[in-house]
């Protein structure tokens, strides 16, 4: 029986909204000293202390509630949600970048993590410096760290950069290095962020190869972190979902926790927009509804590929002031996380110039180029490069397939993707 490598019991995470500590060394002094001892931080004011019934008037949120994990040798584990369910705020802990406000974790092994981009790179030091030091961190002897060193250089594709300090390294280097390191210098435990992200399609499939050879060939521990569902289902075994930090569903049957993460995803689409209690931005502009019309304006649930198609947006200004230089943005992407496209009227120069009180505004699409399925609309808004309004899964858009072309042939429902005009000729 495997024995178990990561135990997460009853953890909580807050953090204190707007302000980031200055403290004495002193203080610093007796928080570590209690930490030690497993005691409250005495720097902590009694009306404003860790219990977790306490009332203040300080703003705080809890980024983790009740989290209770076990996760055994070999395991490939996806951890799922949305934007702000947890995520992020686990890993680190798990990764001890940062300790729960309660609760404990044990964790038996060596533990690599790719978090972030450039995670455990030195700026100052050069590619070869940082694979030997983050292989010293994992207490590795310099032996060991030189025979993987050519594997590292080489799947990360830096051979001509190697000796080349990591801070003039463009993010999808960083990353290819970052996540060689953590995958080629034998940690006991594997965890990689959203961040692989970054890298180009080619390296995520490399690089979730390698994950999985990690994990059946060699044995080791995946927590892996992703939006995309594809690469959920192709690497993990088993899975979590996080909402609101909370551990919501859990299972060893990967398929069963991405077809609950699906339902989720189809219930907050069905909540009014002004009800979502979810979205993040600045405020000053807000999305009160999104809506699918025919040319005729009338709504529609159902679209046809090929066929003209508006989105509507009705919005409000909180402000007397006009908004200038608004930027309106709609991402569309499958239920398995696969973004197919982003309208933006960036991309068409045409963002508006001002914007007051309530109005509608329209994005026209003449010919809808999706294939037959399901897809899930974004909406951001940005004014002079703030972000007002961002607002994940606010609508579905439902596509059936139709006579794209214009032959009478309609396009069979098992092509994947979206559909280009084209023609053949004899040349």
């Amino acid at each position: 029986m495997a024995k178990t490598v990561i135990h997460v019991e009853d953890v909580w995470k807050r953090y204190r909204l707007g302000v980031i500590g200055a403290t004495t060394l002193r203080d610093d002094l007796k928080r570590l000293s209690a930490k030690l001892r497993g005691k409250e931080d005495p720097t902590v004011p009694l009306d404003k202390s860790n219990h977790l019934n306490h009332k203040t008037k300080d703003a705080y949120t809890w980024a983790l509630q009740n989290i209770n994990l076990e996760i055994k040798e070999g395991e490939v584990i996806g951890i799922i949600g949305k934007n702000g369910a947890g995520k992020s705020t686990l890993l680190k802990i798990l990764s001890k970048i940062t300790p729960p406000t309660r609760g404990r974790v044990k964790i038996r092994g060596r533990i690599a993590s790719l978090l972030e981009v450039g995670t455990g790179m030195h700026p100052e030091l050069t590619g070869i410096e940082n694979i030997y030091l983050n292989g010293a961190i994992l207490g590795m002897s310099r032996r060991e760290i030189k025979e993987k060193l050519d594997d590292i250089i080489d799947f990360a594709g830096i051979a001509k950069y190697a000796d080349t300090p990591v801070k003039r390294y463009s993010s999808g280097m960083r990353v290819r290095l970052g996540f060689a390191v953590a995958a080629f210098l034998e940690p006991d435990i594997l965890i990689v962020d959203e961040v692989l992200a970054v890298g180009d399609a080619e390296f995520q499939k490399r690089a979730v190869g390698k994950m999985k050879e990690v994990s059946s060939g060699q044995g080791r521990t995946v927590l892996f972190v992703s939006h995309n569902m594809a690469s959920v289902q192709h690497l993990c075994h088993s899975g979590v979902v996080l909402d609101k930090g909370r551990v919501v569903y859990q299972s060893q049957n990967i398929d069963e926790v991405i077809q609950y993460y699906a339902k989720q995803v189809r219930q907050q689409v069905s909540i009014p927009l002004m009800s979502r209690n979810d979205r993040s931005g600045r405020g000053e502009i807000r999305v009160q509804e999104l809506c699918i019309t025919d040319t005729q304006g009338n709504l529609i649930d159902t679209i046809l590929t090929g066929q003209a198609v508006n989105i509507e947006l009705a919005y409000k200004v909180s402000r007397e002031a006009p908004l200038q230089d608004v930027m309106v943005a709609l991402s569309l992407r499958r239920f398995d996380g696969t973004v197919v496209t982003t309208l933006s009227t960036e991309y068409l120069c045409s963002n508006f110039q001002q914007l007051t009180g309530e109005g509608r505004l329209l994005c026209h699409i003449p010919r809808l180029p999706l294939t037959s399925g399901e897809y899930i609309l974004n909406v951001m808004i940005r004014s002079q490069g703030e972000i007002q309004d961002w607002l994940e899964d606010a609508c579905v858009l439902c596509v059936e397939n139709g006579d794209f072309f214009g032959t009478g042939q309609v396009v069979p429902a098992s092509h994947p993707g979206v559909l280009f005009e084209h023609m053949w000729k004899h040349k």
